[in-house]
């Protein structure tokens, strides 16, 4: 997706003149603004440490886990960043309908190893700054094959979708979030035994659609 910088110049021009502050009006949806973000994630961590990263990208509340569910802010406080940082591509990316909220997923790769991760991002509407709020990945014994392009799927604009009503099992640590306008939803599930399993549904005009199922096995013991 690329932005005209002529026609927006000229948004700003007439916006100035009369009507309201063009700087104070909603972002458009931009599902590439999402995978720019991945993409400058990635690179920071190669340029300035891992953790140093994550820490530099993530929201106040963000959440990742170890194989429990932590705040991110607070675990990442103690980690050094390795000598040797992960490597990581998107290969697809999900955006909501007003723009404000995306999922990206994709490749990583580290010391021969292989896996994918799945990144949960928001962003202000007003200063349009993105930060991740929710992170997770696994490792895969093939790694997975990166596309020819990035895929990219928004959701349906209109009717509201309703809120979906989720409950864990006994013992399960659950966690529902959601777009501000309900059209993207991620819900993160930490079972007793530390598997867990990441859901990321879209609004296709009729249902929240699963368009990510991420599953982690439980760690050895």
């Amino acid at each position: 997706m690329r932005l005209v910088l002529a026609a927006v110049t000229l948004s700003l021009l007439a916006g100035c003149s009369q009507g309201p502050d063009p700087r104070k009006r909603p972002l458009a949806a931009n599902p590439s603004a999402y995978v720019a973000a991945e993409i400058a994630f990635a690179r920071l961590a190669q340029e300035k440490g891992q953790w140093t990263a994550f820490r530099e990208t993530s929201a106040p509340d963000a959440v990742m886990f170890v194989p429990q569910r932590v705040k991110a802010r607070d675990w990442l406080k103690s980690q050094k960043d390795p000598a040797e940082a992960v490597k990581w591509q998107p290969h697809a990316v999900y955006v909501s309908c007003d723009g404000n909220s995306g999922a990206t997923t994709g490749a990583w790769q580290k010391a021969g190893a292989n896996g994918y991760f799945t990144t949960v991002w928001m962003r202000d509407p007003m200063s349009g700054k993105i930060r991740w709020v929710l992170d997770h990945g696994d490792g895969l014994s093939t790694p997975r094959a990166a596309p020819e392009f990035i895929e990219s799927s928004q959701a349906q604009c209109g009717a509201r979708p309703a809120v979906p009503i989720e409950a864990g099992a006994e013992g399960d640590d659950m966690a529902v979030g959601l777009s501000g306008d309900q059209t993207l939803s991620w819900t993160s599930t930490v079972h007793p035994d530390r598997s867990r399993r990441v859901i990321i549904r879209l609004w296709d005009g009729k249902a929240m659609k699963t368009v990510i199922d991420d599953r982690v096995a439980a760690p050895a013991p």
